[in-house]
């Protein structure tokens, strides 16, 4: 269990107040993170408590697979990334339109009003852009730059016609609505500590915006500890009736039964749920189309290109704002000479002011070392693309009895690789980011590409499609399961492709949609209760 600000225990701790300064984590806390720890993934002092014990929570790798993950109350809502983009009718339409996989169920039209929901909801920081492959929103002002970025940003515009630099779109209040304020949460402090948890309430999370309104109906039970490990299935009715669940201290079984059951335990943890839902009806999980399991995908990122920027050095800013730039996907658009990869890619922009060196690489003491340690040096600027990876059926995951975890559960077995197709889409980002950095003026670029795992951008799509069949998909487009109409996954699972836009906003958009859809379909009788 985590409470909102009570159990931020790391949130407003200063470095020399944690026994290692927060630059190193005592080797008893590293041996329980072996895989999130051998990806150079942020595992510090203080955050690691929001991250699975790997021991505990074992998984098999047929190929590697890095995956990142938090089962405590309000999830990776805690320390996602927070950038919030909607998908395009050019992503809902490409796999129609190239033959790839199966077509989505729905179209920009029908899920664009839930867009504009929950945007006013969670709060969304950003400019409207006019970019039809990255429609507008609901926002809030967007973040400020700094002058790097403002640089960066007017140099690339004016240089490469074809893209436009613009303000990530980020979940942090710069204006909060009275709605907001209600819940208890405020302006962005811009402190830049988001992983730690936010006791302004200022990004949208589980914690500050969701359980507050949720709690508001006086209709909420929340039940922390709890492993769902399977969904129970009536065979006389066809329908589920509740789940099964671990108490995750005492390892007793418990069953709970509702009428309706959302799916949202991220996209592998509804799979695993789906796969272990075994019953006389569904002998190998809770599907028909053979698709549960398949066509896994994530953002293939960590490419790229950095660089130093030697000029405005006189520059002094307060405060650290928690998103900087982006630049949408400019690949293969409508109109465009086409690539010799399919889809695209955009990049997120970070910038900082290094000055490490001079506060922590010496050593002395007094007056002379304080004031070097407040002298600034280079700007420093990374382009990291994250691709868009096509669905391929034979990226899946299986459950194994091989291994199991803490609480005697089978766990999932992965077997996902890239293909040639991301391999050279990763080529020409490195390229084309390199490219913009020496335009800018730029000085000592690097271009890398660290070959990073699949799950280690935290985008994990797919493995329970949407569809337009029970025969190529596992929900339809209101994210209902084809054959047992009363339950519903709106997480990743359900992604039929994975547009290289962070997807949570999606995420969040077909759950108020799937919600609203479940009130109406009882109010006709459509579900039973």
């Amino acid at each position: 269990m985590i409470e909102h600000v009570t159990d931020y225990h790391t949130a407003t701790m200063d470095p020399w107040e944690f026994p290692h300064h927060n630059r190193a984590v005592p080797l008893d806390v590293v041996k329980k993170y072996p895989v999130q720890n051998r990806t150079g993934f942020t595992i510090t002092e203080a955050t690691h408590q929001y991250f699975v014990n790997d021991l505990e929570n074992p998984y098999v790798e047929e190929k590697p697979f890095d995956w990142i993950r938090g089962n405590h109350v309000g999830g990776k809502s805690l320390m996602w990334g927070r950038y919030s983009f909607r998908f395009s009718d050019l992503d809902f339409e490409a796999n129609a339109k190239e033959g790839i996989a199966t077509d989505w169920p729905i179209r920009y039209k029908d899920i664009a009003p839930w867009y504009d929901y929950v945007e006013k909801f969670a709060g969304i920081a950003g400019d409207r852009d006019g970019l039809p492959h990255l429609p507008d929103g609901q926002f809030q002002p967007a973040l400020p730059d700094n002058c790097v970025e403002q640089h960066f940003r007017k140099t690339t515009n004016a240089n490469f016609l074809d893209r436009k630099v613009i303000s990530a779109r980020a979940a942090h209040l710069t204006a909060p609505t009275q709605e907001q304020m209600n819940l208890g949460r405020a302006k962005c402090q811009f402190r830049n500590l988001c992983m730690r948890g936010c006791p302004y309430g200022a990004y949208f999370s589980t914690q500050s915006a969701t359980l507050p309104a949720a709690r508001r109906t006086k209709r909420l039970t929340l039940r922390p500890h709890s492993i769902v490990n399977s969904i129970i299935y009536d065979e006389k009715t066809g329908r589920a009736t509740g789940v099964r669940v671990i108490d995750e201290q005492t390892h007793k079984w418990h069953e709970f039964h509702a009428s309706v059951i959302f799916l949202n335990a991220s996209a592998l943890g509804s799979t695993y749920i789906l796969m272990n839902s075994k019953s006389n009806r569904f002998p190998n999980g809770m599907d028909d189309s053979g698709q549960l399991g398949r066509n896994l995908m994530d953002h293939h990122f960590h490419v790229g290109a950095s660089a130093d920027y030697e000029h405005d050095l006189d520059k002094y800013y307060y405060g650290r704002h928690p998103a900087g730039l982006y630049i949408p996907r400019f690949r293969n658009l409508p109109g465009q000479e086409k690539q010799p990869f399919r889809r695209g890619y955009g990049f997120e922009v970070y910038t900082e002011r290094d000055n490490w060196g001079h506060a922590y690489g010496d050593e002395g003491f007094g007056a002379a070392f304080k004031e070097k340690a407040t002298q600034f040096g280079t700007w420093k600027i990374t382009l990291d693309a994250f691709g868009e990876c096509m669905p391929y059926e034979d990226n899946r995951v299986y459950l194994t009895s091989d291994v199991t975890d803490k609480w005697g559960q089978p766990v999932l077995k992965m077997d996902v690789h890239y293909r040639e197709n991301e391999t050279l889409m990763r080529k020409d980002a490195r390229e084309q980011a390199m490219a913009m950095l020496d335009k800018a003026g730029f000085v000592n670029i690097n271009g890398f590409d660290s070959q990073a795992h699949p799950g280690l951008s935290i985008h994990e799509m797919g493995t329970a499609r949407m569809g337009t069949s029970p025969k190529n998909s596992v929900f339809n487009k209101f994210n209902q399961h084809h054959l047992v109409k009363n339950v519903f996954c709106t997480d990743g699972a359900s992604m039929t492709s994975s547009p290289c836009q962070n997807p949570s906003l999606t995420y969040m958009a077909l759950s108020a949609r799937a919600a609203d859809y479940v009130v109406r379909s009882l109010k006709r009788g459509d579900i039973p209760r």
